[in-house]
């Protein structure tokens, strides 16, 4: 009978002992990939901080130009938002790149997402990949800049114009699609 006894109570306090150390271990998973999961917010902010701001410059570089011709030349007003507005795309594409990894990570709603420290990390990486290439907005402004000034001059000269001021940005589209990629190999997609 004493032996029976001694068997049920190390039985049930084996059982204990599993119960919480695995729901220990449960609350540590959780915490883990709730500090995770601060790393793709981290990752979040730095796509569509670094590419927004650069775009905000862009904007401004090339709105400055357009100010002048359309105030000499209002019936260009059509031709010189197309260019001025193009720096605008990169801070579109960290914008993405922030709601694609929030998806991805259960941020917006939906299932419980467990966040492994590689892809919390690889998070971050990805909104640095899309924020530093979004820096191409600034030199994109430069071109557009240059552009609406040359359209001031010549109209006929606009589409010539659009196509020099869109290559800086193959810069910021490469940027995103490594972003997407680099999703799809850490699962946050």
């Amino acid at each position: 009978m004493k032996k029976r006894t001694t068997v049920i109570i190390g039985t049930a306090l084996a059982m204990m002992l599993l119960f919480f150390g695995s729901t220990a271990l449960a609350q540590d998973s959780q915490a883990e990939s709730d500090q995770n999961k601060t790393l793709v917010v981290l990752g979040c902010a730095l796509a569509i901080g670094i590419a927004g701001v650069s775009s905000a410059i862009g904007l401004a570089l090339a709105g400055s130009s357009a100010v002048a011709v359309t105030a000499e030349k209002p019936d260009l007003f059509g031709k010189c938002l197309v260019l001025q507005v193009l720096p605008m795309t990169q801070s579109v594409y960290g914008l993405l790149t922030a709601i694609l990894l929030m998806l991805g990570a259960g941020l917006l709603g939906g299932e419980n997402v467990t966040i492994g420290s590689l892809a919390g990390v690889g998070a971050i990486w990805i909104g640095l990949a899309v924020g530093i290439t979004g820096i191409s907005a600034v030199n994109q402004g430069m071109v557009a800049s240059s552009s609406i000034s040359a359209t001031g001059r010549n109209p006929d000269v606009a589409a010539r114009g659009i196509i020099f001021t869109v290559m800086p940005e193959t810069i910021a589209i490469f940027g995103l699609l490594v972003g997407i990629l680099l999703m799809t190999g850490l699962g946050l997609l």
